[in-house]
């Protein structure tokens, strides 16, 4: 995670969307950081780092943001001692418009966004992805508690 943390934007696909620091730009990144997200056909938003230990990595948006919510990365061993990369997002569409979007085509991009920086990291670190990359969309009625809006979205620890 140390170097997914100080690698992050050379894992996400530029075709789909480009994350640009510009302080500390070789830097782990760390609590309270911002980053520029430059999303294909939508934009220039913001989002910032609100949780991070050593083995993820949280993600919160900023306001302006075509969604409300964060992202958690994390690493973590299964029993068979297997590396497993794990992104689990918490999010909603920001407004009306922005979920229109989504339905639209942001719904596949942020698939093959998440499922392309997996693969990434599963290349980078060892030797690609053994098996499949599993992704799961679910829609979620009720908002968080409001301690749970700064949390990441799952814990990573090995089992």
């Amino acid at each position: 995670m140390q170097q997914v943390r100080r690698h992050f934007a050379a894992f996400a696909p530029p075709d789909l969307v480009i994350f640009r620091r510009h302080d500390r730009e070789d830097a782990p990144l760390e609590l309270g950081d911002e980053v520029d997200v430059e999303i294909v056909g939508a934009g220039l938003f913001r989002v910032y780092v609100l949780h991070e230990d050593a083995q993820s990595l949280t993600l919160g948006t900023v306001s302006g943001h075509p969604e409300a919510g964060r992202i958690t990365f994390g690493c973590y061993r299964n029993r068979r001692g297997d590396a497993i990369f794990h992104i689990r997002s918490h999010a909603r569409s920001s407004s009306r418009r922005h979920r229109a979007g989504f339905v639209a085509a942001g719904e596949v991009m942020q698939t093959s966004t998440w499922t392309d920086f997996v693969n990434r990291v599963a290349v980078a670190f060892g030797e690609g992805v053994i098996g499949f990359i599993h992704a799961v969309t679910s829609p979620c009625e009720d908002e968080p508690p409001d301690a749970a809006r700064h949390a990441p979205t799952y814990i990573a620890r090995g089992g």
